[in-house]
């Protein structure tokens, strides 16, 4: 028999780096489910990932204080903001403050954009690798990068 599922968790983690502490212990702990045990299952999950990388998961809580988690692809602004050479880290940079008026903070390629929908056509709610192109080329415009070629 299947097991009750009393809830979902989405939270973006840095791989590697899951910590008892907010937003993880709060979102964790209010449903009743171990912390740490997410925590290491997660941290081993990721280890072979550039630590620091935002990943999405969605943890699923059972009735029976048991969980599984499904982690998703970084988003897009990471790898944009990576393929234009913008800083990430602990203070990341930002995009345009006045995107589409000119005023572009980095170039993109549009192989690095193909690129980047290649790796995010599984998350997307897309059917075919153009149109992933198209919402990433949005995406990047949105940030005030410029695309090139």
């Amino acid at each position: 028999m299947a097991k009750k599922i009393i809830g979902f968790i989405k939270l973006q983690v840095p791989a590697g780096d899951a910590k008892p502490a907010p937003p993880i212990g709060p979102a964790l702990g209010q449903r009743g489910l171990n912390i740490m045990e997410f925590c290491k299952a997660f941290n081993a999950k990721t280890a072979q990932i550039e630590k620091g990388t935002p990943i999405p998961v969605v943890i699923t809580a059972f009735a029976d204080r048991s969980f599984t988690f499904e982690m998703r692809q970084p988003p897009v602004t990471f790898f944009l903001k990576k393929a234009a050479g913008l800083k990430i880290g602990k203070k990341p940079a930002s995009g345009s403050k006045t995107p589409g008026k000119g005023g572009f903070v980095g170039k993109v390629t549009e192989a690095q954009i193909v690129e980047i929908a290649g790796k995010k056509m599984v998350d997307m709610n897309c059917d075919s690798v153009e149109s992933a192109v198209s919402m990433i080329r949005g995406s990047a415009r949105a940030m005030g990068l410029e695309v090139v070629g």
